[in-house]
């Protein structure tokens, strides 16, 4: 059976019946069919930042490798066909290359170009639906191709509709993006307010400094990036815990851009400041640790397993939930050995 360790950048020891890699909608569509009718289960795989394999998966591994970069542009617009399958940073870092900016606050977030509409990938006061124009997609029982608007992808904070009805229904083969000539950078989120001067390739160098600091290489140290979601809570909740901790920091959610708390009623607290205050910044169970820098990491110091992973995680939603009454939520997918596992 083949490893699923160089598939999954937590790098768990981890098989399944198969791997399998195309490059197409044919090839996929025929590698489907004959994997279905196997009656396994299947599962897509981009860059494996965002997937943990906590058991040996009874089924076929379906990775997408469709590629691809073609670009025109209109007097007020850059247009940009993007392949699923190429990797997020390279083509961050060729767009800041061809001055297609947009992209900059999203610099050396790990993972495919196709999981970023799934996700709504987002950093330091960007998230990637103001960008995203259209997304294609195949059903994977009609091979029926479909294209849809950025109003149909339904998109919330680290949501979509592909996490909900469209949910293991489609692949993404291609995502579509439309950039602003004229825009507004985006500096107020923490260290980059203190840009003097920004200019996107200030702030796209400046993204990656802060990420080289404080997140580990995956490369060097298994992680699968944040493994929570910064919860959003109403005001309420918020007020009850400033009552308490008055530098809990806090930012409003409003359309998708987060804002320094004003009177709005929906708000971000940052999932690390809660886990951190939960004690678990820098604690280690088994081989899994809570990274000492950023806290919405977790790390596999090399032989970790699937449980190991789980009862840390659930260890630290129990605290979470019991010190300041919020439910913490993966922003990982957990996979077991039939598919997608919940905690």
């Amino acid at each position: 059976m083949p490893s699923l360790q160089p598939y999954s950048t937590f790098g768990l020891a981890a098989s399944c019946d198969s791997i399998q890699s195309f490059s197409d909608v044919t090839s996929f569509l025929s590698i489907f069919k004959t994997s279905k009718n196997n009656n396994k289960a299947i599962y897509i795989l981009g860059g494996g930042s965002n997937s943990v394999f906590t058991d040996d998966f009874d089924g076929t591994i379906l990775v997408n490798e469709i590629k691809g970069i073609s670009h025109f542009d209109t007097e007020s617009h850059h247009y940009l066909r993007v392949g699923a399958g190429e990797n997020w940073h390279d083509f961050v870092t060729l767009c800041m290359k061809e001055k297609w900016y947009g992209f900059e606050n999203l610099a050396l977030i790990p993972g495919s170009v196709g999981a970023c509409p799934i996700q709504n990938i987002g950093a330091y006061g960007r998230e990637v639906n103001t960008l995203i124009d259209k997304v294609e997609c195949v059903f994977l029982e009609t091979g029926e191709q479909v294209l849809l608007g950025n109003v149909d992808c339904q998109f919330g904070y680290r949501d979509s509709v592909f996490k909900h009805a469209l949910a293991n229904k489609v692949l993404i083969t291609h995502v579509n993006f439309k950039l602003p000539k004229h825009y507004e950078l985006e500096t107020s989120y923490g260290e980059l307010a203190a840009l003097t001067e920004p200019t996107p390739e200030k702030v796209y160098s400046k993204v990656i400094e802060i990420r080289k600091s404080k997140l580990p290489d995956p490369a060097e140290l298994g992680n699968a990036g944040s493994f929570f979601k910064n919860p959003v809570v109403s005001k309420a909740v918020f007020q009850a815990i400033a009552q308490d901790y008055d530098s809990v920091p806090h930012f409003v959610v409003h359309g998708g851009v987060e804002l320094p708390a004003t009177e709005k009623e929906q708000i971000k607290i940052p999932a690390a400041w809660l886990i951190d205050q939960a004690g678990f910044k820098g604690k280690t169970l088994n081989k899994v640790r809570c990274h000492p820098t950023q806290p919405l990491v977790l790390t596999n110091l090399g032989g970790a397993t699937g449980n190991d992973v789980i009862t840390m995680a659930k260890d630290i939603i129990a605290s979470v939930q019991g010190k300041f009454g919020i439910q913490l939520e993966p922003e990982v997918r957990l996979l077991g050995s039939k598919g997608l596992i919940s905690l």
